[in-house]
């Protein structure tokens, strides 16, 4: 089995990673498998993302795994200023030196706009959220839904990310992003998100070319 390892910013993209992307690709020879970005200290400080934080963290994890990517949000990115997702990859790439990695093992990898965009994937599937559910809560989520192109689309300001509107759709104390997060994404399914999400298809696309 080929190991790869997936940087992620925080719990919620973590679990995602153990509970549905190791199991999508199994049968694909890989282990997929998650590591939580950390600071120099060892501890977790989620949503303080950098190009060189996340360089840094790459290069202590490199020779520990045999392909390495990251999961981490756009909207998360403190250091982004006027650069796209794009811009990004490619900088957290260049920032690896060709001496010492194997740029094909290698995929810096940016979520549009944060993780919960993917769960408007199927809003259906917010109903395991079970408290705070009803058909005002459906009609509101498939209301987001609609008026973007793409769950990707759903844009990342202050009080509009994904994340954002859902919290205010369930109203308090109903949604938890760690622990409805993957269990909504599980109902979902990888390939429901790869239908709705191009950009989120072409990385599991290059993953998947790891495999067999």
């Amino acid at each position: 089995m080929i190991r790869v390892c997936i940087v992620c910013e925080g719990m919620t993209e973590a679990e995602f990673v153990r509970t549905c992307m190791s199991r999508y690709f199994m049968g694909n020879g890989l282990n997929v498998f998650p590591v939580l970005l950390q600071a120099p200290s060892g501890g977790h400080r989620g949503g303080r993302v950098t190009v060189q934080r996340l360089v840094k963290f790459m290069s202590h994890q490199y020779h520990q795994t045999d392909r390495i990517t990251t999961l981490v949000d756009f909207y998360g990115f403190q250091d982004r200023g006027t650069r796209s997702c794009e811009q990004l990859e490619q900088d957290i790439g260049e920032q690896l030196p060709e001496s010492k990695y194997d740029k094909r093992f290698v995929l810096p990898y940016v979520q549009v706009h944060e993780f919960e965009g993917l769960l408007f994937s199927k809003p259906d599937a917010f109903k395991c959220v079970g408290d705070g559910w009803n058909q005002q809560v459906h009609e509101k989520l498939m209301d987001v839904r609609k008026e973007f192109p793409s769950p990707e689309d759903i844009n990342g300001g202050q009080q509009s990310a994904p994340s954002k509107r859902i919290l205010s759709i369930f109203g308090p104390g109903n949604y938890s992003k760690v622990v409805h997060g993957p269990l909504i994404a599980e109902v979902i399914g990888i390939d429901a998100m790869r239908r709705e999400c191009p950009r989120f298809n072409a990385w599991i696309e290059k993953i998947a070319a790891w495999g067999k």
